[in-house]
């Protein structure tokens, strides 16, 4: 895609990323060809991580370095997601995302599923009908995971309050998730941001391999993948 564009192929990373350099004062040009290999509108913050890569390749292409602050803000103009993909680690996140901590965990893996739905995350926030706050939270505090067993507990508590709105604009969510928590060795099935995809944690490469390999075969028709947490 060229980069002055507005990114003919929906995607923000084709003419987000150039748009914003541009705004800096960049006058260079070039040109993204995107290959896209993860499902659309599913969660799993596919776009953003598009953009963060756009970036990063169009910052080195044209040898510019923005300082910190200037790459925060033009990372978060593309999207809410783009900063912590920008980052490339594993981070909490808060605010609306331009808030993030490194944070480190424990090693597992994941397996990912999408029954082949697009969510709109607008809608599922419209179905979540959550009421104004009255003020900013402060700061949340940074957990510690000594162990995967602490990780999994402290992700179980806090839960995914998008998920139950998710369930009701497309059932098949649901039914992703416990499809996920069925299978043998799973510490945790969850939806991943506003869906559709979910995923599962596994203490092992072989568990999360071979419950990989049952969801594809009870489930052709979804998008299945796994691989090991950063």
């Amino acid at each position: 895609a060229k980069t002055g564009s507005g990114g003919s192929d929906g995607n923000m990373s084709s003419g987000g990323a150039a748009s914003s350099l541009k705004t800096a004062g960049v006058a260079a040009g070039a040109h993204l060809t995107l290959e896209k290999n993860l499902p659309v509108a599913s969660g799993i913050g596919g776009g953003s991580a598009d953009a963060a890569a756009a970036l990063k390749a169009l910052m080195r292409l044209w040898k510019i370095e923005p300082d910190e602050t200037s790459l925060a803000a033009l990372a978060a103009s593309l999207g809410a997601d783009v900063p912590v993909c920008l980052a490339a680690s594993s981070a909490l996140m808060w605010g609306v995302g331009e808030k993030i901590a490194r944070l480190p965990l424990p090693a597992f893996w994941l397996v990912l599923a999408n029954p082949g739905i697009a969510l709109s995350t607008p809608a599922v926030f419209r179905e979540l009908a959550a009421p104004p706050l009255d003020m900013l939270p402060s700061d949340p505090p940074l957990p510690v995971f000594a162990s995967l067993d602490r990780l999994v507990r402290w992700a179980a508590d806090e839960g995914n309050d998008l998920e139950a709105p998710a369930i009701a604009l497309a059932p098949a969510v649901g039914e992703v998730r416990d499809a996920i928590a069925a299978t043998a060795d799973c510490l945790l099935a969850r939806m991943s941001g506003s869906g559709a995809t979910c995923f599962g944690l596994y203490p092992t490469e072989a568990a999360a391999r071979e419950a990989a390999r049952a969801l594809e075969a009870a489930h052709p028709g979804w998008w299945i993948a796994m691989g090991k947490a950063v």
